[in-house]
Order: C-alpha cells, then structure tokens, then sequence
C-alpha cells in the first residue's frame, strides 16, 4: 500500500526497515529525514485524529515549538491502559517537574530543528516533550480527539511499566546532570566518605573510651566499605565528566541551544553554536 502511494505522488516519502527496531526507531528515522520546516508524529492505528493536525500547527504560529495532544477522552480500557498510563504520567511530572497529563498521546508537532537535535533511543520517544524542553524548547499541551482502536492490537500495557521506570531514570539524568556527572556521583562519594569518617571516629572512641576490640568493630567495617565506596564515586564522576565531555564533542553539540541571534552576520557565528535550518 505504501510502496502505492509513493508510486502515485512523490511528497510520499517511505523509509522501511530491514526488521522491526521499534517505536522510537521509526519516529528518530523519519525525523532525521524530514525537510520541512515542522514535523508532525503520528501513529499509523487511526486512533488520533488528523483533523486536530491544523490546530496543532496554527498553535506553533503563537509562538511554541512543540504542541503534544492530551487525549482527554481516552477510548481505550481503563484498567491495563488508562489507569498505568495516569500513574506513569503523574510519577513522570513530578519526578522531572514538567508538568503533562498525556505523554503517552503519539499526536506532535515540533520544529523541525529542535525535533532534529533530539537523540532517541530504547523506547525514549514518549519523554519527547521533556527532552525538548530540556533543549529550551517551549512546549505545550493541547486536547486532542481520540478513537477506539478499529485495527491492529496494541502492544503496551502494564508490562511495559518497568520499561518506563528505567527510561524515566535515564531521563531525570539526562536533564540534570548528564552536563556535569560530578554533582550527582561526587556528592554521593562526599556523603560516602562523611558517613565513613564519622564511623571511624566512633571506632577510635569506642576503642579509646571503652576499650572495645576495632577488629571486632562492625563500625570499622562500616568505615571501610564507605572509603571505596566514596573514591569509587569520585572516580565514576570523574569518567562521567570526561563521557560528557566526549558525547557533547563527537556529536558537535553544545551543550546550549540558541534560538536566535541579532545583528550577527550568518558566516561570522561559529558553526557550532549556528542554530541548523531544516532544509
């Protein structure tokens, strides 16, 4: 059917995997292709609404850069899919601190460029807003019609919840601390080596005060195990410092976006700080 519609107009632009990678392959392969100025994402079941599409767009003309859908009206079952995902959307809000009722609604529209600087991987397609806030982008939730599912079967549920959790976690690094690792894995080597250094002195006062046996201590053991413990999270943010260092660089990213520039001629802006145009 696709090979069809491509064969009768050549706006229909097809890209087909060798097998089936999955979800955020699929958006992160048709994003890196598109070449217009705005991208829309929509899922292929006929349960979002393409009538809401120009809304969407005339709500990126106010001035937003990427518009997701809230299906409000969910037609779906409540137990195994609209109840995890109102569990999974409230956890996800208040452990990133972006607010969303739906982050699960498949229906975006988002520039192009900004769309484009986004790396998505496992199944990181449904944590695209926050991803693109994180980037500066400003972002905005819209109702958006839903319908029952007529074709197909899906194939998320409660399953997928341990899924969520860990793509939430890499999330909540990526946002806060993936341009400096130290914050995070240094202050746990610092509370590491507070903990060890106050069961130290507690293990020479017992020793000193009472006489009991250090060897038999279990604060002294308690005092070695947060010694590695610390200098192994010093370390781990030292290698954390130099990975982002090194993915910033390879990818030729900053790690700052810039929406804009006044009075600037376009060959005397470093090419990479230069906002990409999409073609």
């Amino acid at each position: 059917a696709l090979a069809r519609l491509a064969a009768d107009d050549p706006h229909v632009k097809v890209i087909e995997f060798r097998r089936n990678y999955g979800q955020t392959a699929a958006m992160q392969a048709g994003i890196q292709a598109a070449s217009h100025d705005v991208t829309v994402l929509l899922d292929g079941d006929l349960q979002n609404d393409p009538t809401d599409i120009p809304m969407m767009l005339d709500k990126l003309d106010e001035g937003y850069d990427l518009v997701h859908g809230w299906r409000k009206n969910r037609q779906d079952a409540f137990l195994n899919r609209k109840l995890p995902s109102k569990i999974a959307n409230w956890i996800i809000s208040k452990v990133t601190g972006f607010p969303v009722h739906d982050l699960g609604c498949s229906l975006k529209a988002i520039r192009t460029e900004i769309a484009q600087e986004l790396q998505l991987y496992g199944e990181m397609h449904r944590f695209i807003p926050i991803l693109a806030h994180w980037r500066g982008a400003r972002c905005v939730e819209v109702v958006t019609n839903h319908h029952a599912r007529r074709f197909g079967k899906s194939k998320y549920g409660i399953s997928r919840t341990t899924r969520v959790i860990l793509d939430l976690l890499t999330v909540k690094y990526f946002i806060h601390y993936v341009h400096s690792p130290m914050k995070l894995f240094g202050m746990i080597g610092l509370v590491c080596g507070a903990v060890g250094a106050l069961s130290c002195a507690a293990t020479i006062g017992m020793k000193l005060a009472n006489g009991v046996d250090m060897t038999g201590n279990p604060l002294l053991l308690l005092t070695v195990l947060s010694a590695m413990l610390c200098a192994q999270f010093l370390f781990l943010g030292m290698l954390g410092e130099l990975c982002s260092r090194i993915f910033f660089e390879v990818r030729g990213m900053p790690n700052y976006a810039i929406r804009k520039t006044l009075n600037f001629d376009e060959p005397s802006i470093p090419a990479f700080t230069a906002q990409r145009r999409a073609a």
